[in-house]
């Protein structure tokens, strides 16, 4: 369904293309993370995945990572940290910063829990050809880097 605003054709177009790319969003999103065990959510999988890839990272670091606020930040990495997946340690040199980092339990877990995650996506990635998906993330940059 497009939108229901009468305005210029500009904006109508507009608008249509931003609803289709926040339903395809939401709706590929849901499928790819429908592997996430009950409990963990897309917030704290990309804290997990982020500090699997990346290295420890102060938490100012993650929140931009993510595009999250401190606020919704640090609740996530308390919820983490309860569960045994991070710690949180303050910078030697700086005691103003505080690192998040894995234990031993989340590595091992975001370890396993990967692949799953790749593997999803790669299937739901595997309705554009090559050339598509380079368009596609040719054209989600311009748009993203736009602001």
């Amino acid at each position: 369904m497009g939108t229901r605003h009468r305005g210029a054709i500009e904006e109508i177009n507009a608008l249509n293309a931003f609803i289709k790319l926040q339903r395809s969003a939401e709706s590929v999103s849901v499928r790819i993370h429908a592997v996430l065990p009950e409990g963990l959510t897309i917030t704290q999988f990309g804290v997990l995945e982020a500090l699997h890839h990346v290295g420890p990272l102060c938490q100012s670091e993650l929140a931009e990572k993510l595009l999250k606020s401190g606020g919704n930040l640090t609740l996530v990495v308390d919820n983490l940290e309860k569960a045994g997946y991070v710690v949180r340690e303050r910078d030697a040199a700086d005691r103003r910063f505080v690192v998040v980092n894995l234990t031993d339990k989340g590595q091992a877990f975001i370890a396993a829990l990967f692949p799953k995650v790749v593997a999803n996506v790669t299937r739901e990635m595997s309705a554009l050809s090559s050339t598509e998906l380079a368009d596609l993330g040719r054209l989600c940059k311009k748009i993203g880097l736009q602001g």
